[in-house]
């Protein structure tokens, strides 16, 4: 094997290895998630005022194993960050090294925040508002898949959205975008944003209108804060170059 293939393979066992190890923690927290489960359950339909119907002994397993992994994910981010960290490692610099493992402990924070940003404010909106249609008319039953399928879909992915800013900071950081690209790119950024909000929401307008205005909000932010990194990034980049100048 010539020194590029061995390189090749041991790039691919490191990974292997990242892969694995973000695989057994996200078990792990799948089995710790599913011993509390019943309790979790039991808080996050406290509100409903009636039990869930479940159409099939096999419904409220499928339900316990969706909320477990919910938890689950939630938990494994920083891991999968960590572990991801370990593997570029070698290609940072120093000063980059410190700077991307100072972003770890943000992208749990900011998916946390995504998850309560839809449980606590768009979710109960959105379910208000359907109720609200059928209200008088139907008599309203929910299943256990039905009801937690809905709420996952209008939870989950706020985890995830919420990590634009700190992911746009970092890719700023390493110089992978600037906040220019970011202007040129906002009618495009806008219209996926809407589509993605269009996915991910119940067909109605009001469901639209109320996950699509965060996301925009997130955008800007992103810019923002991508200006913020930029400028100290070419201000360090001044001062390095000032002081190479001063020691030569």
């Amino acid at each position: 094997m010539t020194n590029q293939e061995m390189l090749m393979v041991e790039h691919l066992e490191e990974l292997r290895k990242r892969i694995i190890y973000t695989l057994i923690a996200f078990l792990v927290f799948l089995i710790g998630s599913f011993i509390f489960v019943n309790d979790i359950y039991t808080w996050l339909i406290r509100d409903l005022g009636h039990k869930l119907a479940v159409l099939g002994p096999s419904e409220i397993l499928w339900v316990y194993f969706m909320i477990s992994g919910v938890i689950a994910i939630a938990l494994t981010i920083p891991i999968a960050a960590y572990q991801t960290w370990l593997f570029v490692k070698p290609a940072l610099s120093e000063n980059e090294r410190k700077t991307t493992l100072a972003y770890i402990p943000g992208l749990f924070i900011l998916f946390i925040a995504g998850l309560s940003f839809g449980y606590f404010v768009v979710y109960p909106t959105v379910l208000g508002f359907l109720l609200s249609l059928s209200e008088g008319q139907f008599e309203t039953m929910f299943t256990s898949e039905k009801y937690f399928k809905f709420m996952i879909n209008l939870t989950l992915p706020f985890g995830f959205l919420f990590e634009i800013p700190l992911v746009v900071m970092f890719l700023t950081s390493l110089g992978v975008v600037n906040p220019m690209i970011l202007s040129k790119a906002r009618k495009i950024a806008y219209f996926l944003l809407v589509v993605v909000a269009i996915l991910i929401t119940p067909p109605d307008f009001m469901s639209d209108i109320l996950v699509t205005v965060p996301l925009l909000v997130l955008y800007e932010f992103s810019v923002t804060l991508s200006k913020i990194v930029y400028r100290k990034k070419l201000k360090q980049q001044s001062d390095n170059v000032i002081e190479m100048r001063k020691t030569s």
